[in-house]
Formats: C-alpha cells, structure tokens, sequence
C-alpha cells in the first residue's frame, strides 16, 4: 500500500491511529489561514484530525489527482452551511509512505472564512 493509498483509507475510516502512523515524526503541515508552517507529527496530527472533523462529512469528495514520485496534489470540493469549498491538498511522501509535508490550499475567500472559524472551533475542543 502507497502512502496515498494509506491517506484514501484513513478518510475513509477515520482511523486517528492509522493517521498518526501515516505522520513522519518530523512532518510539516501548512494551513491556509496560519502564517508559519507548523513542524512535528504532534501539531501536524491535530491539524489534520481536526480539518477531518471539520471538512470529513458526507459533503467532501477528491474530484481530481495529480501524483508525482513521491506526492501527489488532491483536489477536494466540500458544502458547509451552503458554502461550497474548493481547495487543494499538496502531499509529499517519503521512502515509507509517510507523510512528511501536507500543505491545504482553499477558495474562495468566503469559505477560508468559515473554515478559519471552524477550526479554530475544533482546534480550542480538541484541548479541552
């Protein structure tokens, strides 16, 4: 199994095991509404988690794919609160299949918005 095919799994089953064993240890996610790269499997998994919680519904669906030797660009449409969400996930790989860099790209402005206040949301629950 592909480290992209392990990503397809985990949003399919929701797995937060098989999410954290998908992370390198010195993974890096980029956000779309937070400036600085956010570096170590700990933060990554809680982004990614919470974004699964946020986005993960009945609504979202990969509707394009561009792979490459060790990523792969997944273009992704969500509906919540009847805002319609487009965005890009940009994922490398490495040797192992893990994750070593996520980076999410979103549009239209409306919809980086709501998903700044959604995640904030979830974010500041997953804490507690």
């Amino acid at each position: 199994m592909t480290g992209l095919d392990s990503w397809y799994a985990y949003m399919k089953s929701h797995d937060r095991a098989a999410l954290w064993d998908l992370l390198h240890p010195d993974a890096v996610f980029e956000s779309p509404v937070v400036h600085t790269p956010q570096r170590g499997r700990d933060i990554t998994f809680k982004y990614l988690a919470s974004a699964e919680k946020v986005l993960g519904g009945p609504g979202f669906t990969y509707v394009g794919e561009w792979r490459s030797d060790n990523g792969a660009v997944l273009e992704f449409k969500a509906m919540i609160d009847g805002i319609e969400i487009n965005g890009v996930d940009i994922i490398s790989f490495d040797g192992e299949g893990r994750i070593t860099h996520f980076k999410v790209m979103v549009r239209p402005l409306k919809a980086i918005n709501m998903l700044h206040r959604l995640m904030a949301e979830q974010l500041a629950a997953a804490q507690s």
